[in-house]
């Protein structure tokens, strides 16, 4: 039975396509443990971009309204994308002002969550009975260590998540990058090695 033979080249195209998501995820790592060290300045960076990510996303939803003026819901995206520039200007005026709001926010979140995940697992009592409620008591922890140490929290919360974030991803990224290089090395061996010379086995000539 004849059997096809990749070409090196397209082997080489996936192992450096890897290598680059790998190089990636070092970036991310290095930017989290940057933000780490640093999460007063990741914290103002983050609200900065996230104002001008509503600012712009508020211009481009205006745009799309104005060309869509004839719709049934011109006024309704309008008066959203207005909110939305609002908002972005706003916090790029405010970020810290914006920071402790959002901070607010993430801690009622934290609370409210670890207060369903306890009352869920006391309730049901499932499989997952003991990994709920852990997840309950450390959401709710969460919040009312953020909540106690309001509004000083905000200068570090937001910038310590997003560095966590960016951190567990990269690392996510090299495993991804390095595991998959590996698997395209050890498949183009095995296709190009001497099993694809044995008796029997007709590699495929080109046309």
């Amino acid at each position: 039975m004849a059997r096809s033979t990749p070409p090196r080249g397209e082997a080489a195209k996936l192992k450096s396509g890897f290598g680059r998501l790998a190089a990636l995820g070092v970036i991310l790592v290095v930017a989290g443990l940057i933000g780490l060290f640093y999460t007063g300045f990741a914290t103002l960076t983050t609200m900065v971009l996230f104002g001008w990510l509503l600012l712009i996303g508020g211009v481009v939803s205006l745009l799309h309204a104005v060309q869509a003026r004839h719709s049934n819901f011109f006024w309704l995206a309008v008066i959203v994308a207005a909110l939305n520039i609002a908002a972005g200007v706003v916090v790029l005026h405010t970020p810290e002002a914006a920071a402790e709001a959002l901070t607010m926010f993430a801690a009622l979140l934290f609370l409210t969550g670890g207060v369903f995940r306890l009352v869920g697992s006391m309730v049901v009592r499932g499989p997952q009975f003991g990994v709920t409620l852990l997840q309950g008591v450390l959401g709710l922890l969460l919040g009312i260590l953020v909540l106690i140490t309001w509004p000083s929290s905000s200068q570090y919360v937001i910038g310590a998540f997003l560095s966590l974030t960016l951190l567990f991803d990269g690392l996510g990224l090299i495993a991804t990058g390095y595991g998959g290089r590996r698997i395209v090395g050890m498949v183009s061996d095995r296709l190009t090695g001497p099993e694809s010379t044995r008796p029997g086995i007709k590699p495929v000539q080109p046309e």
